[in-house]
Parts: structure tokens; sequence; C-alpha cells
């Protein structure tokens, strides 16, 4: 099936539930923005703030409206709380691949079981659902920690975007781009990541 912006998506499992981000949203993630800005290091917008942080969900349910991207609230089913956001971007829907990124979670969160049951969502959804041949992630080439979460859950490091985008804090940015393609998710990453959940969960 194609991807319908207009219909309410909820992935999940035991751990994890994705559900479509919304403006009431920003209740739940506004203490991430006051307490921890910093979590944002690596983002082109810079969060500093409650006002930044409703700037930053509107942009993104405009790019909805606009049929660009489709985000996501994560929500910790085992501590029942939120723990932050994701989404898929940059969709061509007649080349039957997207991105998967826009990804925080607040610094409780990070390094857990969090990322790894989002990530297996997101990507099961994308290729036996919506049928995509390709899911990309771009990094910045500094997020050293971000780029090995990836390579764990299977991805496979492409190349580099040379000076690409503007960031937050005036400079220009240079990303690591990795992918994972539909016939790897089938052969090998599906299984791979099965058993990483297994293992750490």
């Amino acid at each position: 099936m194609l991807l319908d912006f207009n219909e309410t998506y909820i992935l999940e499992n035991e751990k994890i539930r994705l559900e479509p981000l919304q403006l009431s949203h920003l209740e739940h993630l506004k203490h991430f923005a006051i307490q921890e800005p910093e979590i944002w290091k690596y983002s082109l917008m810079q969060i500093n703030g409650v006002e930044s942080l409703q700037k930053y969900i509107q942009i993104a349910l405009e790019n909805k409206n606009s049929k660009k991207e489709y985000p996501f609230a994560v929500f910790d089913k085992v501590r029942n709380l939120y723990a932050g956001s994701t989404r898929f971007y940059d969709i061509q829907l007649e080349n039957r691949m997207l991105q998967l990124g826009f990804t925080w979670y607040g610094k409780d969160f990070q390094g857990t079981y969090v990322n790894r049951n989002c990530k297996y969502l997101l990507l099961e959804f994308a290729f036996e659902q919506l049928n995509n041949e390709r899911v990309e992630f771009r990094a910045d080439y500094r997020n050293e920690k971000s780029i090995q979460a990836m390579i764990k859950i299977g991805c496979t490091k492409e190349g580099v975007l040379r000076n690409h985008a503007d960031c937050a804090d005036g400079t220009r940015r240079t990303s690591v781009v990795l992918s994972i393609l539909k016939d790897e998710w089938y052969q090998s990453v599906k299984n791979h990541l099965i058993n990483y959940l297994q293992k750490y969960d």
C-alpha cells in the first residue's frame, strides 16, 4: 500500500507505541526542551525552549499536510512516558523510498530498548506494509554515537554528503549517508534486529 498522509498509523509492540505527532504532544515533550536542550546538539533546528519545540512540531505538521513527512511521537509503554519523536521524511512514493530520521529521545531513554524497538517498528512498516525498496538514514558526521547505532541495527554506510545543509549554530553540516534495502531487510536485517531486541531487551 501507499502511505496515506491522512491515515492515523499507530505502530506498537509490548514496549513502544509510535503515534502520529500532534501539537497536543507538546505538553508531554516540552520538559525535554526546557531541561535537556543539548539532545538537539546535531539538529538542523535549534531547540532551546518551549516556543522552539512548538515551532519544530508545527513545521513537522505542515510538512505532513504537504505530503512530505509523517512524524511520530514515541511513547515508552514500559515507563508509561513519552520518550521523544521520530519521522519518515523525503518520502518519494514514485521511487518507493523514504528517509527515517529527525529522531531524538530524552537522555533517560537513550541507549535503551527504546530506539531499537522504534527502528524495528518503523522498518517493518516501511518495507512490509508500504513496500518501500529503500530506507535511507543520515547523521551529522560528528555524531559517532548515532552512526554506530545505525550500523548496529544493520545499516550499510554508503558515503558522505559534504557541507550540504545549514546547521542551527550557523555552520554547515556534513552528513554520513546509510541505508537498508528491501532485499537486505528480508534476507538478514530483520532477523538480526529481532535477535538484537531479544538479546538486549
